[in-house]
């Protein structure tokens, strides 16, 4: 039996660093060079999609070619991984429903607006279960309220577009939840129905480019949940930079539990929940609604 990799290129060390810093440059994402082996397995489907026989010319093509940028979007999907599913980290939610969203309830009663951003949205799952948050809550029913996904993958953009999903994305979805914002569709699968489906819209963006996120309109809370987990420091302190100027002031940022703005030096403080941490832009005039 042959092997896998049988008659496959292998990427040189240069190779992978011209591509890394490829990459690096258009996303921000940055990969180690102890994933030069992962990043080349992972791009050998690319390389055979266009009849390319070596790393050195799938960067050329990169570089050059007339659907360099489609292509760099494909190796920007082969790259990353996109695991997330519905009520992730619970804990964070309930703290979020409980403590902030009377926060927000009061701050915005004059505009009766309310907007979320989920950065980092994937397919679809975290825009989704904020959207059904919010309606359970019962204290934005009558108001005008829209919550944002945006990804970098067109692929999980229109999944998330479609909004049917199967068993591994509902795990922890409870059952009272389940049939009240859901409806089967068959084989095991399930459509979010259209009442919250009509809170969510969903974008493409890229969080590393800074002049595109202008149209990204100004949020309350921003949830950016495991995906910094990507980027180094420098691309980190840029997509922060983003997201606060797309925060209202006094607005909320919710990362992954995994994650923290430690020795980022960036411009926003934390804040200290009966049940989890979140930080804050710190600018809203007299400290109105803190």
């Amino acid at each position: 039996m042959p092997r896998f990799d049988e008659g496959r290129p292998e990427m040189t060390l240069e190779e992978f660093r011209l591509l890394r810093d490829h990459v690096y440059a258009h996303c921000g994402i940055l990969i180690q060079e102890n994933m030069k082996f992962v990043m080349e397995r992972r791009l050998w489907p690319r390389l055979e999609a266009l009849g390319i026989q070596d790393f050195g010319s799938y960067h050329r093509y990169l570089r050059y070619d007339a659907q360099r940028n489609v292509e760099l979007e494909a190796a920007v999907e082969s790259l990353t991984t996109h695991e997330t599913y519905f009520f992730r980290e619970p804990a964070q939610l309930k703290a979020f429903c409980e403590e902030l969203l009377p926060i927000l309830e009061k701050r915005n009663a004059h505009t009766r607006r309310l907007r979320l951003w989920s950065a980092g949205c994937s397919s679809g799952e975290e825009a989704y279960t904020l959207a059904m948050l919010l309606k359970d809550s019962g204290r934005f029913n009558d108001w005008d309220v829209e919550v944002i996904g945006t990804d970098l993958s067109r692929r999980v953009l229109a999944v998330a577009r479609r909004a049917e999903y199967g068993p591994s994305a509902l795990r922890a979805t409870p059952p009272d939840l389940l049939e009240r914002h859901f409806i089967p569709v068959g084989n095991n699968r399930v459509r979010v129905r259209d009442d919250v489906k009509a809170w969510v819209s969903f974008g493409h963006h890229n969080l590393a480019d800074v002049a595109g996120s202008q149209l990204v309109p100004r949020t309350d809370v921003v949830f950016c949940r495991n995906v910094m987990i990507y980027f180094d420091q420098a691309a980190r302190r840029r997509v922060l930079g983003v997201i606060r100027d797309r925060l209202c002031p006094g607005g909320y940022l919710l990362l992954g539990h995994a994650e923290n703005l430690l020795s980022l030096g960036a411009d926003f403080e934390l804040v200290h929940l009966k049940g989890d941490l979140v930080y804050r832009r710190p600018d809203l005039p007299g400290g109105e609604g803190r």
